[in-house]
This record gives C-alpha cells, sequence and structure tokens, in this order.
C-alpha cells in the first residue's frame, strides 16, 4: 500500500518514499475524519443511521477505493492492531463515560448493571463456548482446544458499548439508556480480565484446583482495577486540593487531571489490571472530587475536551474498523474455504443472540423482585429493547480476536484467518443490521406517551454535545442531593431497596469523611482568581 500511496503524489524534498507514504496516508486518514463529522451532522436526525454507522459505512468505501486503486494487494491505510485500540484509542472513550455520567442514574441501577454486566457477561460466555464446543466439532474444526474455546466466548460476550451510546439516547429513554450503557462498560470490563484470565491459565486438564484458581484471579483482577481506578482519582483531588493549581495556571490543572486519568489506564495495564475498569473509575471519582477542585474556566475546559477526545476516538474506531474489513490478506486464506467461514460466523451469531437472551429476562426478572415501585421495575418492552440493543459486537471483539488468532495484525494460517474473518462478518453485520434497526424498535416498542412521561424525568438536564448522560453546571452532583429517605428497619429496608439504603450511608459518610478531606461540591477551595479568569 505504501508503494501505491507513494505513486499517486510526488515525493517531498527531505522525506524519503516510505517517510511520505505515511505522510499521506495520515492525511487521508483525517479528510475521512472530517469527512465522517460533516456527514454525521448532516444525518444527525436521521431515524436510521448514525455517527458510528455513517463512520463504518465510509470507511468500508474508502477500502473498496483502496484495493482497487492497488490492484487488490490492500484496503486499508492503518493496519488494525490491538496495542493502537487498547493503549491510545480506547482510554479517552471510557473515561468521558464514567466522568460524564449521572452518577444517580448509574447508581440506582447499579444492582442490576452489574448482574448484567458481570454475571450477564460470564453467562454469555459459557453459552457461547459451549454451542461453539458442541457445533465446531460437526463441521470438522479440529485446531481449537478448551482454551480457545473459552477465549472464543470472552470475544463475543464483548458488547460493544460504543455504538449503543449513540443508538440510545438519555432524553428519549434514560432508564435504558442507564442500564444499556452501564453494563456496555462492565461488559467490556468483565470480557477483557476474563479472556486474560484464560490465557493466564493452562485450561487443557481442568480440576477444581485450577477453577478456583481461575475465579479467584478474575475477582481479583476485577476488584484491584475498580480501587485503583478510584485510588488515582483521589490522589488527583487532594493534589489539586491541596496546592490548587488554579491559584496560578487553568492550563496546570487541565493537564494534570488529563494525565492522572490517562495514568490510571497505564497503571492498570502495568501490573496486568483491567485498564477498562480501572480508567472508568477513575472517571467518576474525578468528577464526584478533582471537578469541583478547579476553577470554572477548568471545569468548562476539561468537560468539553474529555468529550471532544471521546468523540473523535469513537469515529476514527468505527472509521478504522470499517477499512480493515476488507483487508485482502486474511479473506485470501478463506477463500477455498467460504462456506466454513461463512458457517462460523452463522453459528457464533446465533449463539450470541441466545447467550444475552439467556442472561437479560432472567435477570430482568430478579432485578423487578428486588424494587418496590413499578416505576423502576423493567417491563417486557423494555428487556426486548436492552436484549437487542446489546447483539452489537464492535472494536472490544476485533481487538481480542486479532490478540488471540494473529501476531501484529497479520496471520499466516487459514484456521486463525477463518477465525478472523468470521469476527469481522459479526461486527459488521450486527453493527449494521442492529444498529439500523434499533431506533426503529424502540419507536414500535415504546408508545409515544410513555417515551414523553420517561423523558420527563430528566428535562432539567441539557442535551450535551456528544454524552447523553452529561449533567448541567457540577455535573450530577444536583441528583445526589435528594431529601433522606425514610428509615423503615435497616435489614427489611436493605432487603427491598438496597441501592437507596446504600446511598442514604455513602451520603453520610462522603460529607463526614471524603469531601473534607478531598474536595467537591460545597468543599471546594477558595477561587481568587486567576489572570484568565479576570479577563483584561
Amino acid at each position: 500500500m505504501a508503494s501505491v500511496l507513494a505513486s499517486l503524489f510526488p515525493k517531498l524534498g527531505s522525506l524519503g518514499t516510505s517517510d511520505h507514504a505515511s505522510v499521506v496516508s495520515i492525511n487521508l486518514f483525517v479528510a475521512l475524519l472530517c469527512a465522517c463529522i460533516i456527514i454525521g451532522h448532516l444525518l444527525e436526525e436521521n431515524r436510521w443511521v448514525n455517527e458510528s454507522i455513517t463512520a463504518l459505512i465510509i470507511g468500508l468505501c474508502t477500502g473498496v477505493v483502496i484495493l482497487l486503486v492497488s490492484g487488490g494487494k490492500s484496503s486499508h491505510l492503518l493496519v488494525f492492531s490491538e496495542d493502537l485500540f487498547f493503549i491510545y484509542v480506547l482510554p479517552p472513550i471510557i473515561f468521558n463515560a464514567g466522568f460524564q455520567v449521572k452518577k444517580k442514574q448509574f447508581f440506582v441501577n447499579f444492582i442490576t448493571i452489574m448482574m448484567f454486566g458481570a454475571i450477564g457477561t460470564l453467562v454469555s460466555c459459557a453459552i457461547i463456548s459451549l454451542g461453539a464446543i458442541q457445533t465446531f466439532k460437526k463441521l470438522d474444526i479440529e485446531f481449537l482446544d478448551i482454551g480457545d474455546y473459552l477465549a472464543i466466548g470472552a470475544i463475543f460476550a464483548a458488547t460493544d458499548s460504543v455504538c449503543t451510546l449513540q443508538v440510545l439516547h438519555q432524553d428519549e429513554t434514560p432508564l435504558l439508556y442507564s442500564l444499556v450503557f452501564g453494563e456496555g462498560v462492565v461488559n467490556d470490563a468483565t470480557s477483557v480480565v476474563l479472556f486474560n484470565a484464560i490465557q493466564n491459565f493452562d485450561l487443557t486438564s481442568m480440576n477444581p484446583s485450577i477453577a478456583l484458581s481461575f475465579l479467584g484471579n478474575f475477582f481479583y483482577l476485577f476488584l484491584a482495577s475498580t480501587l485503583l481506578g478510584a485510588g488515582t482519582g483521589l490522589l488527583s483531588a487532594y493534589i489539586i486540593k491541596k496546592l490548587y493549581f488554579g491559584r496560578h495556571s487553568t492550563d496546570r490543572e487541565v493537564a494534570l487531571m488529563m494525565l492522572m486519568a490517562y495514568l490510571s489506564y497505564l497503571l492498570a495495564e502495568l501490573f496486568y489490571l483491567s485498564g477498562i475498569l480501572t480508567v472508568f473509575f477513575c472517571g467518576i471519582v474525578m468528577s464526584h472530587y478533582t471537578w469541583h477542585n478547579v476553577t470554572e474556566s477548568s471545569r468548562v475546559t476539561t468537560r468539553h475536551t474529555f468529550a471532544t477526545l471521546s468523540f473523535l476516538a469513537e469515529t476514527f474506531l468505527f472509521l478504522y474498523v470499517g477499512m480493515d474489513a476488507l483487508d485482502i490478506e486474511k479473506w485470501k486464506f478463506v477463500g477455498d474455504r467460504p462456506g466454513l467461514s461463512i458457517s462460523v460466523s452463522s453459528i457464533l451469531m446465533g449463539l450470541i443472540l441466545l447467550g444475552r437472551a439467556a442472561f437479560v429476562f432472567p435477570l430482568s426478572f430478579l432485578s423487578n423482585l428486588m424494587k418496590k415501585s413499578s416505576e423502576q421495575k423493567i417491563t417486557f418492552r423494555q428487556q426486548v429493547i436492552i436484549w437487542w440493543a446489546g447483539l452489537m459486537r464492535g472494536a472490544v471483539s476485533m481487538a481480542l480476536a486479532y490478540n488471540k488468532f494473529t501476531r501484529g495484525g497479520h496471520t499466516q494460517l487459514q484456521d486463525n484467518a477463518i477465525m478472523i474473518t468470521s469476527t469481522i462478518t459479526i461486527v459488521l453485520f450486527s453493527t449494521m443490521v442492529f444498529g439500523l434497526m434499533t431506533k426503529p424498535l424502540i419507536s414500535l416498542q415504546l408508545p409515544p406517551q410513555r417515551q414523553l412521561s420517561t423523558v420527563s424525568s430528566g428535562a432539567n438536564t441539557p442535551k450535551s454535545l456528544t454524552a447523553p448522560l452529561l449533567g448541567s453546571r457540577e455535573d450530577s452532583e444536583v441528583d445526589l442531593n435528594v431529601p433522606d429517605l425514610p428509615h423503615p428497619p435497616s435489614l427489611r429496608m436493605l432487603l427491598t431497596a438496597p441501592s437507596h439504603k446504600v446511598h442514604r450511608y455513602w451520603r453520610k459518610f462522603d460529607d463526614a469523611f471524603m469531601r473534607p478531606m478531598f474536595g467537591g461540591r460545597g468543599f471546594a477551595p477558595p477561587a481568587p482568581g486567576s489572570p484568565t479568569e479576570q479577563g483584561p
């Protein structure tokens, strides 16, 4: 591809052929990003197409053009790399999700979200793995061992939270958005943790000791990642509160928040933890404490900076996946066995549908048993939407598949190529078909009056540029200052409304100990003003 691009443009004086080809590739990619933003804006009110699907279609079309120009040698400007995805692209998306989420919506539904995101992912992984074991053998697929089948379960249990956030909107369906959004983040973290745990264990000779060790490692990664993210967020709040950078420079405040957020992700990767879970909870803690310790100009700057970085990363992802989907290298290896690749894709897609249904409806039933108010219960129509919206697979599945079945983004084995092309097929099919039909499905399942009554609960929240859960002014702190709930017997209250009970005790602890030490709304340092804020 480099030689083809270099031949299209004359060499720059000081650049070699390979360097110039890289510059051309980057220029074209940036131009495509601009096109995605412009076309996505023009189609913003379209009932069927959202920005992620727009970027995916543009990526596919670009791949076709490059394929024709290169004479069938290449179809993309960049080679898909799981390192690029996990280290540079994913962190701003997940951090912004945690930083700009309405914490009340998230934590009121926290138990349901954790059930869907953690338990549901394990159930889906088990069903996909067991189904693949039973069906792949009938296709004479002999190259996979038990570890590979479990890895396949983890790969395809990962939903596409990025696409889901653009399909559902807080203004239209706040409860659904809260559940699908929260599940998507926890699901991604659980899938990656589960995948890494599978990779670190020899599961060919399974016994009770290995199974217990595997489960212990899984829960350790989950808990340690959460604590690391919260700890890094608290450290940033404490540093900014004590030193108060805004007294001298708003730039230092913004820079420190960005670097501390990224540091949390890198520390998690350094200690082999889940960076997704770490940076997500770091974002929640920083929005609760750190964000209130900075000046007003820093608050506006950080809010829009994080949202913009997340938006660009999301657009980059789908454009990237769209172009890589037509990589001719992988499709050549399955050229003599196209029927096998189609069969594998169809079987896995069916298992994804079954695996998601196996936990959404039963866990929704259990969640409804714990809720007394009918307004908080998940109706059957909402359960159908949750099931449908989580059927999409995206870049996390792609990255995990590349990690398992390629080396440096390339594969020379037909068996591995079959798994990669099957993953690409599922990602494209699920994103295009399920993504296109989600909005009409919501309109069909939820009557207009139902949608209006649902919207009224968030009517005081201004619409965000890219994150529908953006709160007003002080994020979601206003939502948290609700009157104290009545105090029935503690055990009964904990069983019937555990989230409210825990929330009431947390508020007391937060006001008495956490905010005086780490800052936050009502405990921020005095703002004497800086030259930037005072103006000329």
